[in-house]
């Protein structure tokens, strides 16, 4: 298997080396065959060299690599972000990765701050619309400075790019005996939203074993909180689904134990924790790698290394229980002795 790896901003380099620490230790327990080739590329390497993401490099990053495994991206010494947008952006759409898919398991009940946590499993996941929506730059500015400036974005959602991430919420919840729920936010939204109703409601109808559901977005985000353990699949927009996946990993623990995979599935995959850059922290050892390890389970499970992935999660279990924790979860471990105690777990087969 071969991944890339690009480590990026803040600590976003500090929590990929520990994730491919245990990916070193999944090839030496000879689990699975892995390749890693590290990419320079983040706000460093835009600053030495004016590169964000050279056609040649994303060339060899779609053509030579099975996926890619990625840090964080974000430097207050790039206050347009430009890198930042080429790279992880940039790859999300030229590689088509429509799927943007963010699995909230509770692992550990005292870390959610939800009072009734312990009362039941919390084990769902948002597949969020990667490439359409707002967030494909569409609007503008006029007037701007004056009394009279109005500012317009345009959501841009098409049939098939709503249809295929319904569909794909379908097929994954169908062998899995789990509940689809369509976010929107139709009633004050109706074009946009209204075409997610209507292909939701079509596709739901070709899997007539499958339970489906439509709720109004800020009714769920208060099932979320209030009943979390009800839900199976979220599908939702790029927006919606930015928003929802951000207050699910709260849930869960917070960003430090919240991976994410942006999949055109099939075709290829990048794999990432939710957390930002964190540059107040760089170098402290307080960044939770757990994320980032748990993203690399998620890459080995999605190219046929189940049980590869199974062994790291089991370990990441195990490391919670044995409060083996950084301090954002309570704990006094560092980043490298959290990720050390995980890679040795797994090379030793005691997870």
């Amino acid at each position: 298997m071969r991944i890339a790896v690009i480590g990026g901003d803040g600590i976003g380099p500090e929590v990929t080396r520990e994730a491919c620490r245990v990916l070193r230790a999944v090839a030496a327990r000879g689990l699975s065959e892995v390749q890693l080739t590290h990419f320079p590329h983040g706000a460093d390497h835009y600053l030495a060299t004016g590169e964000t993401l050279s056609q040649r490099t994303f060339e060899s990053l779609r053509d030579d690599f099975d996926a890619i495994l990625f840090g964080a991206v974000g430097d207050p010494r790039v206050p347009d972000g430009r890198h930042a947008r080429d790279l992880l952006l940039g790859l999300r759409v030229r590689l088509d990765l429509f799927l943007n898919r963010r699995p909230l398991r509770l692992r550990a009940p005292e870390l959610s701050p939800l009072r009734s946590a312990d009362s039941a499993p919390i084990d769902f996941e948002i597949f969020r619309e990667n490439t359409e929506g707002l967030y494909v730059g569409v609007g503008r500015v006029e007037h701007e400075g004056t009394p009279d400036e109005v500012a317009v974005s345009e959501s841009i959602d098409t049939r098939f790019g709503v249809e295929r991430i319904v569909r794909l919420a379908f097929e994954y919840a169908a062998p899995r005996g789990l509940r689809v729920t369509l976010a929107d936010k139709a009633n004050a939204v109706p074009h946009m939203f209204g075409l997610w109703r209507r292909v939701f409601g079509e596709v739901a109808a070709g899997y007539p074993g499958v339970e489906s559901e439509m709720r109004y977005v800020d009714a769920l985000a208060m099932e979320m909180i209030r009943e979390p353990e009800r839900f199976g699949i979220i599908v939702t927009s790029n927006l919606l689904g930015d928003i929802l996946s951000d207050l699910g990993a709260e849930i869960v623990g917070g960003p430090g134990l919240a991976p994410s995979a942006n999949v055109n599935p099939g075709v290829h995959g990048l794999y990432e924790p939710v957390h930002g850059s964190a540059p107040d922290i760089v170098g402290t050892g307080r960044a939770n790698p757990i994320a980032a390890v748990l993203s690399a389970a998620l890459l080995l499970r999605d190219h046929g290394a189940g049980e590869a992935a199974e062994t790291i999660e089991a370990a990441v279990d195990t490391a919670l229980d044995s409060r083996i924790r950084t301090p954002d979860l309570g704990g006094s471990a560092t980043t490298s002795e959290v990720g050390g105690w995980l890679a040795e777990r797994v090379a030793s087969g005691a997870a």
